[in-house]
C-alpha cells in the first residue's frame, strides 16, 4: 500500500473516530425526542356539555403548552360514567390515553360484573377536585322542599319522577337511601350526564333531579329551584340551601375525581403529565371555571392520590357488604 493511501485512510479513520465521538450514544440521542411527540387523549366518560365535561377540556387547553402538545378530549358517555375504563385496559402505557376516573368506578366491581380493576389496571396521576351535588326542581314547581318530594311520592306511589345522571351513580345511590328509606317509590330516569338531567328538569320531563352542580348557572339565573345539597357543609354560592345532614339526614356526597392511565405508566411519563396538568390546575381561568359549579381545587400528587383510590375502593366494598347483610337479613 503507497504512502499515500495509507494516509488517505488514515485520515478517514481520524475522521470516523471523531464522529462516534461526537455523535450521542442511543440513550442521549432518545432522550433528545422525550414524552409526549404527539397528542395525547384525555378521555371523559360523560356527555359532552356537562360541568366536568367543560372544566377537564379547559384543562387540557390549559395543560397543552406545558406539554407541547395538544390534549384532544374525547367523551364516552353512559354504564354510570365507567366507560372510560375498558378504554384505558387496552391502551398502551405510553402516555398518551389517559382518562377520567370519577367515583362510580370505584363502586361499579360491587354493584355489576366488570373486567376491569379501578386499583389494579390504572395508574394514578393526579386528584383535580371533588362535586358538588344537590336536589332541584324547575322554578315552576309548586315542590319546595324534599319533605314536600316524600309527601307527593306517598301521595301519589309510583308517580314522582326523579333524574340522575346514571345509574349506579352517587346521586342515584343517595335518591335510593333517601327514598328507600322511607318505604318510598319513584320513578327513576338515568341520563348520561349532567346537561341532559338539567335540560329534563328544566323543560318539565321530569319533576325533580338529583346531580352535580353542574346546573349552577341554572339555578343562579332562576331556571331551577336548588332544595339541598350533599357536601358538609353548606355552598358557599348557596349559603341559603341547607345540606342534607342540616335536614336530619346522615349523608355527605363529595365525589372526588382526578386523571389516570393504563397499568404500568412509566415514572417519567407520569411526572411529565402530572406537572402539565398541575399547572394548569392553578391557572386562575380554571380556578374561575370550577367556582361556576361550585367546585374547589382538590389536589393530589400521584403517589397521595394512588392511595386515595386504594381507600376509596375500600369504602365502595364495605358499603357494598353492608348492603348485601342488610339485604339477607330482610331489613
Amino acid at each position: 500500500m503507497n504512502t499515500g493511501r495509507r494516509r488517505c485512510l488514515a485520515g478517514m479513520g481520524a475522521l470516523a473516530l471523531a464522529g462516534m465521538a461526537l455523535a450521542p450514544p442511543p440513550a442521549a440521542r432518545a432522550s433528545s425526542n422525550p414524552f409526549p411527540v404527539r397528542p395525547i387523549t384525555l378521555w371523559v366518560p360523560w356527555a359532552p356539555g356537562g360541568a366536568t365535561d367543560l372544566s377537564l377540556r379547559l384543562l387540557a387547553e390549559l395543560a397543552a403548552p406545558a406539554l407541547g402538545q395538544p390534549v384532544i378530549v374525547a367523551n364516552r358517555p353512559g354504564a354510570a360514567g365507567t366507560l372510560a375504563m375498558p378504554v384505558l385496559t387496552q391502551a398502551e402505557p405510553n402516555g398518551y390515553t389517559i382518562a377520567q376516573m370519577p367515583q362510580p368506578v370505584f363502586r361499579a366491581p360491587f354493584i355489576t360484573k366488570v373486567l376491569w380493576d379501578p386499583v389494579r389496571d390504572v395508574t394514578p396521576i393526579i386528584q383535580i377536585s371533588g362535586v358538588t351535588f344537590g336536589v332541584l326542581v324547575r322554578t315552576a314547581s309548586p315542590l319546595r322542599s324534599l319533605e314536600q318530594l316524600f309527601d307527593y311520592a306517598r301521595a301519589r306511589p309510583g308517580e314522582l319522577s326523579i333524574a340522575t345522571n346514571g345509574i349506579g351513580t352517587t346521586p342515584h345511590l343517595v335518591l335510593e337511601q333517601l327514598f328507600t328509606e322511607r318505604g318510598l317509590r319513584y320513578i327513576h330516569v338515568p341520563y348520561k350526564g349532567t346537561s341532559e338531567l338539567t335540560l329534563a328538569v328544566e323543560s318539565g320531563q321530569v319533576m325533580a333531579g338529583v346531580g352535580s352542580t353542574g346546573f349552577g348557572p341554572e339555578v343562579d339565573a332562576g331556571r331551577l329551584r336548588l332544595l339541598a345539597t350533599m357536601g358538609a357543609q353548606r355552598s358557599a354560592r348557596w349559603p341559603q340551601v341547607a345540606t342534607l345532614r342540616e335536614l336530619g339526614f346522615d349523608i355527605v356526597a363529595m365525589s372526588p375525581y382526578g386523571l389516570a392511565g393504563p397499568r404500568g405508566l412509566p415514572d417519567e411519563v407520569v411526572t411529565v403529565l402530572h406537572d402539565a396538568f398541575k399547572k394548569a390546575m392553578f391557572e386562575p381561568r380554571f380556578g374561575e371555571e370550577l367556582a361556576r359549579y361550585d367546585q374547589v381545587i382538590a389536589y393530589l400528587g400521584p403517589h397521595d392520590y394512588a392511595q386515595a383510590c386504594r381507600e376509596e375502593y375500600a369504602k365502595e366494598r364495605a358499603a357494598a357488604e353492608r348492603m348485601a347483610t342488610k339485604s339477607a337479613h330482610g331489613s
